[in-house]
């Protein structure tokens, strides 16, 4: 099965650097085949046959700390799950360039019904949310994106449990999915 991990808050700031190549050769020596990652921000392809996420989130987890010294978590989904996903976004998600689309990837132990809790309720003249299974989808107009709750998900326990790619970036981590 081909997996795609989103590591959380590497590359960011100059904080929690993990280069790329290291972290690909780090997957390839753990057994993961077809190893293969994607711009900067952690987003590693690979194949597995194991199917029990919960293990190798933890499989991830303990390999990229043991070989960067980082407590990274981890988010981690099938390209199925992924494709399923984005056929299933609603119109607003992804296209207004006046617009900011997000992706949020909830880490387990978490659920996105448990995130979107801590979150608090979305601001409807500023924002909208579509969750879909364990990915929260989101869009703001880049006018009023401070006003908007989730512009401050940053300030809630939530933040801890997920990872955030933008809307050119999920689309794109399917395409190289598919395409390999």
């Amino acid at each position: 099965m081909k997996y795609i991990a989103l590591l959380r808050g590497i590359n960011v700031g100059g904080k929690n650097k993990v280069p790329m190549s290291d972290l690909k050769t780090c997957f390839e020596n753990a057994g993961f085949l077809n190893v293969m990652t994607y711009i900067n921000s952690g987003n590693v392809f690979f194949d597995c046959e194991e199917q029990n996420t919960s293990e190798l989130v933890k499989k991830c987890e303990e390999i990229i700390e043991k070989k960067f010294g980082l407590p990274i978590s981890v988010a981690l989904l099938d390209v199925d799950t992924l494709k399923e996903a984005l056929e299933h976004v609603p119109e607003w998600w992804g296209d207004d360039p006046d617009s900011k689309h997000n992706a949020i990837f909830v880490i387990q132990p978490a659920t996105a019904e448990e995130v979107i809790t801590e979150a608090g309720k979305i601001k409807p003249e500023y924002e909208q949310l579509y969750p879909y299974k364990e990915i929260i989808f989101w869009s703001a107009p880049l006018k009023t994106f401070s006003r908007t709750r989730w512009s401050k998900v940053v300030d809630t326990k939530a933040y801890q449990y997920i990872t955030i790619r933008n809307a050119n970036t999920t689309k794109k981590l399917l395409e190289l999915a598919l395409s390999e």
